[in-house]
């Protein structure tokens, strides 16, 4: 699709006024917004984006103005605060404290601190609507789910945009939320959900690497085009507070223009800033216990937020060389009982720079820990703590991501070395050595409050070029960005703008292959389960707003009775049709996701009666999956509904738990 072809998107429909994005993070949220009626009246000139001063509370009873609303929950005892210590300025009595004083009170009663939200939603192994958190807590603190604190903290986004623009409701604009590109669509669902409790009307999910694209096209404008070429392929490598996203785009060209394709993504790897500031207080630790001086849990978990602080200071200012940090203490004797020490520059760069970013060969993967038969319920994070090992294994794993896209035999093409990086990303195939096996990003973009530090984007400009350099490549370049911490929401509103017709958009859709488990007809046998094969239900790359026709195939759906479906993902099976049966895979090419327990309706048939039925898949447009069972009508049978249309059954990948 050409730009021409983009810009001829109807936009008669458009009512709101602004278009807003929002970064949901783990951590933080950001609003940002720009005016679609100032941007329409004139494409051409420069779209202003603008980003919400949030107020929230930062001490009881006081309201401060911030750009960011960290991602927290509080779960204050029902004589801890009064009225007045909550209030704001759109409610006086507000049931929930969320953001800055949230964070601040949970520093001291890490008990009672709903965080990592946006993580536990998306974690399969768990019910996203029951209310377990803050997990690990005592009885008597009251819980919320991972769904209630999402919609609390877009709750407090919409209530402060209605606040200063009253208007115009946030309700009622063209929000653009953005979530990681490895959310599957059970994920992206529930993030759907509790935007939809907010009342959000024309919603749109992105995919957080692409958001931070589209920021830098927003923030070069039309120069862009002269600073990557075709053929080249851009590597997003984004770490925020809880969590990294990998995502690749490549450079490709359409009747003479420069087009974006996303085309590959990596695995939800949970390990970010958060793991960095614990590694800084369990450093503190260490340090006391040196002087025979040793903490509890609780003390640790509340020195994190002093780490956290500290660990911005030394690695963005060169003027400070070392920071206090001091340890809360219980009792009567407070001020006798405090401990006091200091993180200094050294010990910082040492944990993190060597400890989450150390020097590996690019065949250097994740390796996983020994662990015990019995572990507490918990979120499911990394493993192996060093990101350039992730990093290593997801260029690895993608090495042919973009092998299609550039027909290797056309001769028109000038930049042949790109045209080599389309046509074998191996560039030379698999050598003697593993650095010859995986794909050559050309360009850099970062993202994310982690990599604001120089002393950890360049450890990682460094050993990409390393890897590069060793495999005969040329280094890559860095695109320069604005503010990490706020590119993904800037980003986000300007794809607002870009859905009007103007500018580039990223192709993209769906970031994995979705398949559904078939059951092979087969006698019982003692003690073995039938064979299971995976249908291929929704290609990658599947565009939102689309379905795929009915599988040729049929297949037997049992209804009136409970029954489970099991569904596998893929980010490396990019050229699985519809329809198209796997009997084998590999163990890392199908990654299953949690399965989905259904009574389907009878409607008028015996409870376990087998349906004949095609199958057929259908992306939102908010890009949740929903599989569709279509009765086959013959001569046999009367398959139809009411109104003489083949009867169908809908399972929605949202996972209900």
């Amino acid at each position: 699709m050409s730009d021409t072809e983009l810009n001829s998107m109807d936009e008669n429909n458009r009512s709101a006024k602004y278009s807003v994005g929002i970064d949901l993070g783990t951590t933080h949220c950001v609003l940002s917004y720009l005016d679609l009626d100032s941007a329409m009246e004139d494409p051409t000139a420069e779209v202003e984006v603008s980003v919400l001063s949030i107020p929230q509370l930062t001490q009881p009873g006081v309201i401060e103005e911030k750009e960011q609303l960290p991602s927290f929950m509080y779960m204050a005892h029902e004589s801890e605060l009064t009225d007045s210590d909550i209030a704001l300025p759109w409610n006086e009595k507000p049931e929930d404290i969320v953001g800055s004083l949230a964070r601040n009170l949970g520093s001291k009663t890490p008990i009672r601190l709903v965080s990592s939200a946006k993580s536990w939603l998306c974690h399969g192994g768990i019910d996203r609507h029951a209310d377990f958190l803050p997990a690990g807590s005592p009885e008597e603190v009251a819980k919320v789910s991972p769904l209630d604190a999402t919609f609390e903290y877009l709750d407090h986004l919409a209530s402060a945009w209605d606040n200063k623009y009253p208007d115009y409701p946030l309700t009622e604009q063209e929000v653009t939320i953005t979530i990681p590109a490895s959310f599957d669509p059970a994920a992206r669902e529930l993030t759907a959900e509790a935007a939809g409790f907010v009342g959000f009307e024309n919603l749109t999910l992105l995919e957080e690497p692409q958001a931070a694209v589209y920021n830098w096209l927003h923030a070069c404008g039309d120069e862009w085009r002269n600073q990557v070429n075709v053929g080249d392929i851009i590597l997003v490598v984004d770490i925020g507070g809880g969590t990294t996203d990998l995502s690749l785009v490549a450079v490709t060209e359409d009747e003479g223009n420069l087009t974006l394709n996303r085309v590959a993504v990596g695995d939800h790897i949970l390990l970010g800033g958060d793991n960095m500031d614990l590694a800084l207080a369990y450093r503190v630790k260490a340090k006391l216990a040196q002087e025979g001086k040793e903490l509890q849990t609780w003390q640790i978990q509340a020195i994190t937020q002093a780490c956290r602080d500290a660990k911005e200071q030394l690695l963005l200012d060169n003027d400070i060389t070392e920071v206090p940090i001091v340890v809360p203490s219980r009792g009567s004797k407070l001020f006798g009982n405090t401990l006091r020490t200091e993180l200094t520059r050294d010990e910082v760069k040492e944990a993190l720079v060597e400890g989450f970013f150390p020097e590996v060969a690019i065949n250097d993967h994740p390796r996983a820990a020994r662990r015990g038969a019995l572990t507490q319920k918990g979120l499911p994070y990394a493993q192996d703590p060093a990101v350039t090992r992730h990093l290593a294994e997801f260029l690895s794993k993608q090495a042919d991501a973009a092998s299609d896209l550039i027909n290797p035999t056309s001769e028109d093409n000038e930049n042949t070395s790109n045209e080599a990086m389309f046509s074998d990303p191996l560039a030379g195939g698999f050598g003697d050595t593993a650095s010859d096996s995986f794909i050559k990003p050309t360009a850099i973009l970062l993202n994310g409050g982690v990599l604001k530090a120089p002393a950890l984007s360049d450890r990682v400009l460094s050993i990409i070029n390393q890897w590069l350099t060793e495999a005969g490549a040329e280094e890559a370049r860095l695109l320069e960005e604005s503010d990490l911490d706020l590119a993904v929401a800037n980003g986000a509103s300007y794809y607002g703008f870009v859905k009007q017709g103007q500018g580039v958009r990223i192709r993209g859709g769906l970031a994995n292959a979705y398949y559904v488990g078939i059951e092979s007809a087969m006698p019982a046998i003692p003690g073995m389960e039938p064979p299971l094969e995976a249908l291929c239900i929704a290609p990658f790359g599947m565009e939102e707003g689309t379905e795929t026709a009915p599988t040729s195939a049929e297949f037997g759906l049992i209804v009136g009775e409970p029954v489970h479906f099991r569904f596998f993902g893929s980010n490396t099976r990019r050229h699985d049709e519809s329809g198209v049966q796997l009997e084998h895979w590999a163990d890392d090419e199908l990654e299953e996701l949690p399965e989905l327990q259904a009574t389907l309706p009878a409607e008028g048939r015996r409870a376990g009666e087998v349906v004949p039925v095609r199958l057929s898949a259908k992306v939102t447009e908010v890009g949740t999956l929903k599989l569709e069972a279509i009765a086959v009508d013959n001569a046999d049978n009367n398959n139809t509904d009411e109104n003489g249309e083949p009867e169908r059954w809908q399972i929605e990948l949202d996972v209900r738990d």
